[in-house]
């Protein structure tokens, strides 16, 4: 394919420059936004009398032509192309001629493709934004459906106090919660139009880029030309946000893998999201849930890989900025394929209550409600600590748990029990008195949920 440069110079690199200068290979992911871009910029261009009426209309009309067969597969895009701008632009040449050729007109390619990587991203994160409300909402019903199953709640991975499963589930509804919220104010810099800017220094013909702007759906346009072609906070801005998002699905992975193992048993996984051993044949092994985990590092290193190449770049554009696409559009790849596998793999999960059930009451984790117990009979905090620490020893030593303790032993280290130390033992009880706003209890589950339920239809 020729040079659309050719002029300055003969147009003629050598193919391994070729090779190393081309970007088609990952960049014709944008070719709808490029399409699109080139309409707007053919419907300005005759609104301003730049070019005419006619030569306007015979140019969307080809671009749009040359969309849907790109959609439909009839015309493939030639990967030795410099790039999708010039595929484009070199199509729509050959079939319409000379008019093809006023298209460029008042603009580069370096605002061309600023604006091409922001629609895109635009959609990208629309897309990641929806995926994530459907994890939430999966999880969300399944902790409704185990709103009171009791499971110990761990500090230091050290059990600590009585939780429900439902209440656990629903703290990663919260922290995705916040990544949606993350993404959408990512996308009010984002939506921002850097199409006019031309090279750097804006151009000498009367365009009119706020008209631009409007057709394509942005709210604004960059108001510094130098800034609108080598601006790409927006990039790494986007990269943040889905690194903590991966971050909140790396977290729920670990515990995944935690509770399907043998040693805690607290979940059962379902088979289309788990593999087995080569060898081992007792095995099943949650490696969707590992692999999210380890996709983790992969999206981290798109940030750090982009903001090292920005980090010394004079103004405005420089080649180097063709090396942001490929970190972000694999971490939106990646997080998208992270949240279709996460959902699918916490709808099709199953709880083991009685197993959550029984580590909360091997872990001795309402023996502080205990001392509450002693203290409420009138013993000190610190007498009634001493002695809840002595009873839970004396449980190790028998192989008892609080709730089957017998009572004539409990008198036996405080005459201030009775019948009622079984009440305030219950796990039930233990979590259902934690009546605070964000705890524990079922009802305070329900209503977390019910906020969730009600920030999804709001959004």
């Amino acid at each position: 394919m020729a040079k659309m440069w050719e002029g300055r110079t003969s147009g003629e690199t050598s193919k391994i420059a070729d090779d190393f200068n081309s970007s088609i290979k990952f960049d014709s992911k944008m070719y709808r936004q490029d399409i699109t871009g080139s309409m707007a910029h053919a419907a300005m261009l005759s609104a301003q009398n730049i070019i005419s009426a006619e030569e306007s209309e015979k140019i969307i009309d080809c671009l749009g032509e040359i969309l849907a067969e790109i959609e439909s597969g009839k015309l493939s895009v030639d990967m030795t192309a410099e790039d999708i701008h010039m595929f484009v632009e070199q199509i729509l040449t050959e079939r319409i001629g000379d008019t093809g050729k006023k298209l460029h007109t008042a603009r580069s390619r370096n605002d061309q493709v600023a604006l091409d990587i922001r629609m895109y991203l635009r959609d990208e994160a629309e897309e990641i934004s929806n995926l994530t409300k459907e994890l939430i909402s999966v999880i969300a019903d399944k902790a409704d459906e185990y709103k009171d199953a009791i499971m110990p709640g761990y500090t230091h991975l050290q059990r600590a106090q009585p939780i429900t499963f439902g209440h656990h589930l629903m703290a990663y509804t919260m922290m995705l919660l916040r990544d949606i919220d993350r993404i959408a104010d990512c996308k009010k810099r984002m939506n921002i139009s850097p199409i006019g800017s031309c090279a750097l220094a804006g151009t000498t013909y009367n365009t009119d880029r706020d008209f631009e702007a409007g057709k394509l759906g942005f709210d604004g346009i960059c108001l510094n030309s130098i800034d609108g072609v080598s601006d790409r906070d927006f990039c790494a801005e986007l990269l943040g946000a889905l690194s903590i998002l991966m971050m909140h699905l790396s977290r729920f992975s670990e515990e995944i893998v935690l509770w399907s193992s043998w040693e805690f048993k607290f979940i059962e996984l379902s088979d289309a999201f788990t593999t087995g051993s080569s060898i081992m044949p007792q095995k099943k092994n949650p490696d969707m849930a590992e692999l999210i985990r380890g996709k983790t590092g992969r999206v981290y290193g798109d940030l750090i890989g982009l903001l090292t190449t920005l980090k010394g770049l004079p103004l405005a554009y420089n080649k180097d900025m063709q090396e942001d696409k490929e970190s972000v559009f694999d971490a939106c790849d990646t997080a998208k394929m992270c949240l279709r596998v996460m959902t699918g793999m916490v709808s099709t999960m199953t709880a083991v209550p009685e197993n959550m059930k029984k580590a909360a009451q091997s872990g001795f984790i309402n023996a502080t409600d205990m001392a509450d117990y002693l203290v409420n009979k009138g013993l000190p905090f610190r007498d009634a600590y001493k002695i809840s620490g002595r009873i839970v020893a004396e449980c190790i030593k028998t192989g008892e748990v609080l709730e089957t303790l017998p009572l004539s032993v409990y008198k036996s280290f405080s005459d201030k029990f009775d019948e009622g130390i079984y009440a305030a033992v219950d796990l039930g009880s233990c979590v259902n008195r934690r009546i605070s706003a964000g705890g524990t209890s079922v009802a305070s589950v329900e209503s977390q949920i019910a906020f969730v339920k009600s920030m999804l239809k709001n959004e």
